[in-house]
């Protein structure tokens, strides 16, 4: 019985990190895409930037899950890219956003969306409103940042996830950590 039982709990365990790793290799596989076409060059490498727990414990944003990359290419730096992870009514979403060298945002984009309904934050009509941004901004909605009819509530996520990166990458950088 206690075989029997070690058995289960290993194959529950096993099905639940492989089910992890796919998600994470999904996501990764768009992160990689994105910044492909961004870039105009498929020969590039990430870098995690390590955040220690004292200087996470000063920003709003969740760093040090290997989310916030440096860009990197032969000729040296191209940019940072940050994977976040919002919430929607009932579910969340995975967005990244790609940043210059000087943590301007270049690019958004909502890489997985799980809800039936306001699904259109993943526009790039809509997201191209985040371009140009820096951590010297403050996003606000309403204000800011359009409306989407039924999707008030994502748009009021990804415009709050946005302007709390920026505060939080402004932090890191007054504090010499990035």
């Amino acid at each position: 019985m206690k075989i029997r039982m070690s058995v289960v709990v290993l194959l529950v365990v096993t099905f639940t990190l492989t089910s992890f790793t796919n998600h994470s290799k999904k996501i990764e596989k768009k992160v990689n895409k994105e910044i492909t076409n961004y870039f105009g060059t498929e020969e590039f490498s990430t870098e995690a930037i390590k955040i220690s727990e004292a200087n996470n414990s000063t920003v709003k944003s969740e760093f040090g899950k290997d989310n916030l990359l440096k860009i990197i290419s032969i000729d040296g730096l191209l940019g940072y890219a940050y994977i976040g992870n919002a919430p929607s009514k009932t579910a969340t979403f995975d967005y990244l956003v790609i940043f210059d060298k000087k943590f301007s945002i270049v690019k958004s984009k909502v890489l997985i969306y799980r809800e039936e309904y306001g699904g259109e934050i993943g526009s790039k009509r809509w997201l191209k409103q985040f371009i140009g941004k820096s951590m010297d901004d403050q996003i606000n909605f309403p204000g800011d940042i359009d409306a989407i009819s039924g999707a008030t509530i994502s748009v009021r996520s990804m415009t709050k996830a946005l302007d709390t990166l920026l505060r939080s990458i402004k932090t890191l950088h007054l504090n010499e950590v990035i």
